[in-house]
This record gives structure tokens, sequence and C-alpha cells, in this order.
């Protein structure tokens, strides 16, 4: 517990939208240093991006993120199926299923950009990680929240409005040529 409490209180304080303090790979190569071992191990099962096909881990504050994710994605692909009219392609609903994952998809699917959209997701996951860490932060569950949220912030910061649109624009293009050259052959 005293060198998570050294490991934490030397951190500053992170806010959602700065520029990250420093990289989340440089912050895990420092956190080995003061984990215990068998809590180490797990800082590799962190991701913005969990595998959902794996079992749980057993670190409540890791399985409880993993489920999240989890039902926020679900609950994404839910709201996207109705707004194109495919009810029929809406999955079962996990056991964990929190309601602050289904609001949060629901107003990123009527955000006006997909950037606004992914704005609204990355901050109710930043109140998930701070809600499933507790008010203990020089525990393993402050150092594991630290972490993701380093990994949002550096998310955030490469976020490009102007490559992003050209992007889109670009697969807009390819979609709309790809469905009249489709009716052309029809």
């Amino acid at each position: 517990m005293g060198s998570y409490y050294y490991l934490m209180a030397q951190l500053p304080y992170l806010i959602y939208e700065q520029k990250p303090p420093m990289t989340s790979a440089s912050f895990k190569t420092m956190a080995q240093y003061f984990l215990k071992d068998k809590d180490a191990v797990y800082m590799d099962k962190l991701s913005l991006n969990p595998v959902f096909s794996e079992k749980n881990c057993g670190i409540g504050f890791i399985d409880n993120w993993r489920n999240w994710e989890h039902a926020l994605k679900l609950n994404l692909g839910k709201e996207r199926a109705i707004k194109l009219k495919k009810e029929n392609l809406i999955s079962a609903q996990p056991p964990f299923f929190p309601l602050e994952a289904s609001a949060a998809a629901s107003k990123a699917i009527d955000e006006h950009s997909p950037l606004e959209g992914e704005i609204v997701l990355d901050k109710a996951r930043w109140f998930a990680i701070d809600s499933l860490a507790g008010n203990d932060n020089f525990h393993r569950e402050g150092v594991y929240a630290y972490f993701l949220k380093l990994l949002l912030l550096e998310r955030r910061q490469s976020f490009n409005v102007e490559k992003g649109f050209a992007e889109y624009k670009s697969l807009y293009a390819s979609i709309v040529e790809s469905a009249q050259h489709r009716g052309e052959h029809t």
C-alpha cells in the first residue's frame, strides 16, 4: 500500500481534454516499479478495447471495466440498428447492463458529427472509470484507473478534425459509388 501511495501522490491530477502529462507507456513502466508483482501482471489486461471473450480475471475493477465497455458497445450496436431501422440485428443484453452505458450510446448516436459522438463516449468512459475505481486513489484500482485515463487522453489527442472529415468524405464517396455501380448491374 505504501508504494502505491508514493506512486500516486507524485502524479498530476488528470482532467478530461487536457494534454496527457506523460504517455501511458511511460506511466506503465513507472508503475511496474511500484506495483506488487501480482498487480503488475494485470496492467497488460487494461485497454480501451478489452477482449470480451476472455474470462474474468478476478480483479473487480478490471472485470467491471471490461463489462462496462462491453455494455457500451452492445448499446451502440443497438442504437445504430434502431437508427438504421434494422431492429432484427439487436443482440441480447448482457447481465451487467449499466444505464450510463445505454444513455451514453444513445446520446452519442444523436450527435451531429462522429467526433462529437466519440467525445460523448469518452466522457462516459471517464465517468465510468471514476465510478469503478472508487475514492481510494492509493490502491491498485487507482493505479489502473490512472492508466486508463491516460489512454483516454492520448486517444483524445489523436482526434484530428480535418483528417477525420477527409476520411469520412472518402468513405462516403466510395459507398455511394459502390451503390451506384450495383444499381447499374441489376
